[in-house]
């Protein structure tokens, strides 16, 4: 069995995390940016973050996750085979646990438009898809 290239997954993750930014930018620009002026304009959400740093700790975050996602593609290809199938397997699992339950609930019982857990919801799911389909084609493990 081969062993797992940390620098690999380093990269890889680095890179899926770079891709799933470019996503995060387009689900909250595009798909909800208005909807946040909305919500804060009538008090649902506060005008200013209550953490100053959350924007930097969010990107690290989703690094941290990518850097999970490319060290498990580095195990599972081993076993599954390298690819995009074993990536999105991966990214379908890993978001569908990021994203769903919290952003069900919040869709659930929070005083807020259902749009903010449904974009929230996606934006972590596909995130993780995107990520786990860029750390496959980064990630490149040695064939045995």
């Amino acid at each position: 069995m081969a062993s797992i290239s940390f620098p690999r997954v380093i990269w890889s993750a680095l890179a899926g995390s770079l891709a799933w930014f470019f996503w995060s930018v387009l689900v909250n620009l595009w798909g909800i940016g208005s909807h946040y002026a909305a919500a804060q304009q009538s008090g649902q959400f506060l005008r200013q973050p209550r953490y100053s740093f959350f924007v930097g700790i969010w990107i690290l975050m989703t690094f941290l996750i990518c850097y999970i996602i490319a060290w498990l593609y580095a195990g599972l290809s081993q076993v599954y085979g390298r690819g995009l199938r074993t990536a999105l397997s991966l990214g379908l699992l890993v978001g569908f646990v990021a994203g769903f339950p919290m952003n069900f609930a919040l869709a659930t019982w929070l005083p807020v438009s259902r749009v903010f857990p449904l974009w929230w919801m996606l934006e972590l799911w596909i995130g993780c898809i995107i990520a786990a389909l860029v750390t496959s084609l980064v990630y490149r493990a040695p064939k045995n």
